[in-house]
């Protein structure tokens, strides 16, 4: 080991925000670090950004540092945490280690969507298993969460030991996979843990997580109960939910039907891999209209509320196979994520409105999150015993509290960290020692657009206010050589005291004209300028609000 070997942790998203995480481990001289990426994921775009697919992280940074990348580690299969793996990884083109599931599920999504790589280079390392990355050796531990397949990183260096433990909680009874493997935690810790990188998602929830075996048992009681058409929406990569749901199903005598692609494509690598053997093969939607209403579950894609998965075209009569009845049931077996309360809501109020009954987590235990509370955390540390902890994935509420409970278990340095710190875990005391790039890219169609571009801004003015559109011919003379044209759009029709808006700006187009001598008239920058100033004012007038104007100018 050289002298001016470190160790640091630089998060690039997921930290001070929910989703789209990306952590950064780099090792040696602080010159010349080699880098071990960990999680390349996704989050959804809010209002902030109308008419965005998907946020990515901004890598940037790791575009210039692409010669000293080591690989790519994948914790789990979820979307924050794998979803920008396609779009992002042919700019980096680095080795990929990830467990079974995981990489079965991404090679699926890879064959499935248009544009990705013909090939990723994955190598699969078993569940516990322990693979080297240039300087770094990185072990996976298995962890329980709402996803089969997710592990803890023991990432060792020449300076000390990280525990990175992803998205993780301690059920006993996960239903699918392995639950948290508490004696190699303990074992770690025995061999001393310089540093934790640990979740934050439920650091202000005290207690610990109930049991997905517990959902499991009444989810068949809400079954058994139910009288007619039952319909449970889930988030599409939870295979432990899917299972139980199915058991509940069968247990009372009902088939189950699957709908939506994202739903099949996670059924399909789970049966691959051994997850839900004992469960009969699903009914597909063109079935679910040739079944008694008594005898039939189905799991539907939407519990996000997502604009064109099956609960929301149901919701919105807009299904060619589904309709839900009065009396039916639909279960939202899941969390809302911050950001999608409104567009929830609107499913939950159209299918409240045609008489079907919505049963959501504050009515009954019909989800339980994947992450740890507080009392779980409280025993990861008592397992682990670092001596510094980093809390992550998570908003700043949540990375305060978990800052708070890591010090009141006596952990001798804890360090508030976000997005683009870097954080040196060793030698010598933790602390902020840079910062680098980051920030959001924006998935928009098929391109990627820069958090700086001027097309979300423009679009959310669009949003607001709306957008007039004036067309003027001119001669060489400053002459008209016709009429104006004006088109208005997602601006009112009619303004204050019933003024026709249309009518109104054309008004004041031919107006100007009529001021200007044609002298400016020739000048066709000078035109559009005055044009766009006083449309904009003359609607204002009347509106109250000044609208986006474009003016076109055409010399003939």
């Amino acid at each position: 080991m050289a002298p001016t070997d470190e160790l640091v942790f630089a998060p690039l998203g997921g930290v001070g925000e929910i989703g789209m995480n990306l952590g950064l481990y780099g090792f040696g001289p602080r010159k010349a670090r080699t880098w071990l990426i960990v999680d390349l994921g996704m989050s959804f775009a809010g209002e902030e950004a109308p008419g965005v697919d998907l946020v990515l992280p901004d890598i940037r940074f790791l575009e210039a540092e692409k010669k000293h990348i080591a690989g790519l580690v994948l914790t789990h299969a979820h979307e924050d945490h794998i979803g920008a793996v396609l779009d992002l990884w042919p700019r980096l083109k680095c080795p990929i280690y990830t467990t079974r599931f995981t990489a079965g599920l991404l090679e699926a999504k890879r064959a499935g969507e248009p544009g990705a790589p013909s090939q990723l280079p994955v190598t699969v390392v078993r569940s516990g298993g322990t693979v080297e990355i240039g300087p770094f050796g990185v072990e996976f531990i298995p962890v329980a969460h709402s996803i089969p397949d997710s592990h803890a990183l023991a990432i060792r260096t020449k300076v000390g030991l990280v525990v990175h433990t992803g998205d993780w909680k301690l059920d006993p009874t996960p239903v699918v996979g392995l639950p948290t493997d508490v004696a190699r935690l303990k074992a770690l810790g025995d061999e001393g843990v310089r540093a934790i990188i640990c979740d934050s998602t439920n650091a202000v929830r005290d207690g610990v997580s109930p049991s997905e075996a517990d959902v499991g048992a009444s989810l068949r009681e809400i079954v058994g109960k139910a009288k007619h058409r039952v319909a449970f929406t889930t988030f599409s990569s939870n295979v432990a939910r899917i299972r139980g749901i199915a058991e509940s199903a069968y247990a009372n005598g009902r088939e189950v039907v699957v709908v939506g692609r994202a739903l099949e494509r996670v059924i399909g690598v789970a049966r691959e891999q051994g997850l839900l053997d004992g469960v009969p093969a699903f009914r597909s939607a063109e079935a679910y209209g040739y079944l008694p209403r008594e005898k039939v579950v189905a799991i539907l894609t939407g519990s996000q509320g997502e604009q064109r998965a099956a609960l929301r075209r149901i919701a919105d009569d807009d299904h060619p196979e589904i309709a839900l009845s009065p009396g039916d049931l639909v279960v939202f077996s899941s969390r809302t994520i911050p950001g999608n309360e409104k567009v929830v809501n609107h499913i939950v109020n159209a299918l409240t409105k045609r008489g079907v009954e919505v049963l959501t987590d504050r009515k009954a235990l019909v989800h339980v999150s994947g992450h740890p509370r507080r009392g779980e955390l409280a025993e990861m540390y008592k397992l682990v015993r670092p001596q510094v902890s980093i809390p992550v994935h998570g908003e700043a509420l949540h990375l305060h509290e978990h800052a708070q409970l890591a010090k009141s278990l006596g952990v001798p340095e804890v360090v508030n960290c976000y997005d683009g710190n870097v954080i040196r875990l060793a030698p010598g005391p933790a602390e902020r020692v840079d910062d680098v790039p980051f920030g959001r890219l924006y998935k928009d169609g098929r391109l990627l657009i820069p958090d700086g571009g001027r097309s979300i801004p423009e679009r959310r003015k669009l949003s607001y206010v709306g957008a007039v559109s004036v067309a003027v011919a001119v001669d060489r003379q400053g002459g008209l050589a016709g009429d104006p044209s004006v088109e208005i759009t997602g601006v009112p029709e009619r303004g204050e005291g019933g003024i026709d808006m249309l009518d109104h700006v054309l008004d004041t187009v031919v107006a100007t004209l009529d001021t200007l001598p044609k002298a400016r008239r020739r000048d066709p920058d000078a035109l559009a300028e005055t044009l766009e100033r006083a449309v904009r004012s003359a609607v204002n007038a009347v509106w109250g609000k000044k609208p986006v104007c474009h003016v076109h100018i055409l010399e003939v």
